[in-house]
């Protein structure tokens, strides 16, 4: 497997962005972390259910931060990490959110506001996503049943029974964007998507699998066309609940591009040039890819250039 020249690769993936230190060292130092939320400049991040409140300004979107004073008692608390000015972040996971704040701030997940935020906003709440759903899913040990308890200020739950250790789970996945000789790409479309809607293929990388044979592997199963190399792009978490997506450029074998979709995966593919692709946007036949998707990226990589303004959705 090579990998892409830095130069070419997308820059400021939406989802994998940051501007906040995570500071593990202090995740196991409780008088410090009890320090650290007493603290004046300390900001809290309230989430329930994946979303937080933002408020829109003239310089964009940015999240609702709390003075740790000003925010709820109940709820857990998750370390996110420590800025260059030494102001820490927590995460405040609740049932709810707070009652109504004052101004203009409205609820929001990352499939709405992702893109728009700054990389410190954009980071922690991906951050604070990420745990948030993983908690409310491992209440109980896999090992014994027993019910388990937050440590590690958040990012790790302990088993009250059997002590056994238990760490956020994210799953790697592939998302590839595979060209043939002719230079076209190949897009699949989901039976369940909006009509129109066309996108790079993906999968979860298998137990005991490299992520090139899954590149290779979810392709022939999803569109029947054989991948003879690949080269890797970039990554961006994709917490929709717990997905790593690792973003690829891949050539098929000349002698392996024929289609067969597998009727489950995807309803429909095929191969498109560049002037096919342009000119189903202009029509407002082909819908491409989210841009807070790794694969929007993949496609303008390939395609050259940002996609038409119009096509955004």
């Amino acid at each position: 497997m090579s990998t892409v020249p830095e130069t070419e690769r997308p820059k400021a993936l939406a989802l994998a962005r940051a501007g906040v230190d995570r500071a593990a060292q202090h995740r196991v130092d409780e008088p410090w972390l009890a320090a650290a939320w007493s603290h004046p400049t300390t900001k809290v991040l309230p989430i329930a259910g994946g979303e937080a409140f933002v408020v829109d300004t003239e310089e964009g979107t940015e999240l609702v931060l709390l003075p740790s004073f000003e925010a709820p008692q109940d709820g857990d608390r998750y370390f996110l990490g420590t800025d260059d000015d030494g102001v820490s972040y927590f995460a405040l996971a609740g049932e709810t959110l707070p009652g109504r704040l004052d101004g203009d701030a409205r609820p929001a997940g990352l499939r709405e506001v992702g893109a728009m935020l700054s990389d410190r906003d954009a980071g922690l709440l991906v951050h604070a996503v990420a745990l948030e759903h993983w908690h409310r899913l491992h209440s109980f040990c896999s090992r014994c049943g027993h019910p388990t308890e937050k440590a590690g200020a958040g990012h790790l739950r302990r088993c009250t029974s059997c002590a056994a250790e238990h760490y956020p789970r994210t799953d790697p996945a592939v998302i590839m964007m595979i060209t043939d000789e002719q230079d076209r790409c190949l897009l699949g479309r989901q039976a369940i998507w909006p009509e129109g809607r066309w996108s790079t293929l993906a999968g979860f990388v298998e137990p005991g699998e490299s992520i090139e044979q899954a590149v290779a592997r979810e392709v022939f199963e999803e569109a029947g066309v054989r991948v003879a190399e690949v080269s890797y792009v970039a990554s961006q978490p994709w917490p929709f609940p717990s997905s790593l997506m690792l973003g690829f450029m891949g050539q098929a074998d000349p002698a392996g591009t024929a289609i067969t979709v597998d009727g489950e995966e995807l309803a429909e593919a095929r191969w498109f040039s560049r002037e096919e692709l342009r000119a189903g946007m202009a029509a407002g036949e082909i819908l491409p890819p989210s841009g807070i998707s790794i694969a929007r990226h993949l496609v303008e990589l390939w395609y050259g250039e940002p996609l038409p303004a119009a096509a955004r959705w």
